[in-house]
């Protein structure tokens, strides 16, 4: 099973992209969990709500991976949850990142906010090109540092999709 990550700052194309793959490839894909959380709770989430968006992001991983598919996409994983919660709320609970470094991904697919337009969902808060650059510098930062695999997706939304396959090609034939 080789499994991928799409990430990066909001509305970068991480699930449209994910929803590409997936037609392509076949495999897998698991929804970013917060999503699904806030449109079953309205309000402003607040840091007591991470532990649980965290741990629902790992239940839908987990399920998935029991599964055993020969490409898992992720449309996100605990490090979006982690630079959220710092970024909105100044903390994150320290078991998250812990949870995370226990995984293995094979390939994370970082996607930049650059020349892709911001698309207000009612849901994303970013819309300044340095507030999501820094999201993404951040990202890259905290994979970089970990030692994750990881390959930037740029340029339109023609030349990333490009570069996704391609990069989803190679992931399966190593």
């Amino acid at each position: 099973m080789k499994v991928l990550v799409l990430t990066g700052p909001e509305s970068s194309g991480k699930s449209w992209l994910a929803a590409q793959l997936q037609a392509h490839f076949g495999g897998v894909l698991v929804d970013e969990y917060v999503r699904w959380f806030i449109e079953q709770n309205p309000r402003d989430t607040c840091l007591a709500d991470i532990p649980h968006i965290a741990r629902g992001q790992l239940q839908w991983e987990d399920e998935a991976r029991a599964r055993q598919p020969r490409l898992l996409l992720l449309d996100t994983h605990l490090l979006s949850n982690i630079l959220w919660s710092q970024t909105l709320f100044g903390d994150c609970p320290a078991w998250i990142e812990q949870a995370l470094l226990a995984r293995r991904y094979d390939l994370h697919l970082l996607l930049s906010p650059e020349n892709v337009a911001w698309t207000d969902d009612g849901q994303r808060c970013q819309p300044e090109l340095g507030q999501r650059r820094a999201f993404f510098d951040q990202t890259l930062a905290w994979l970089e540092h970990h030692r994750q695999p990881v390959q930037v997706l740029q340029g339109d939304w023609v030349a990333r999709r490009i570069q996704a396959l391609k990069a989803v090609e190679l992931l399966l034939d190593s």
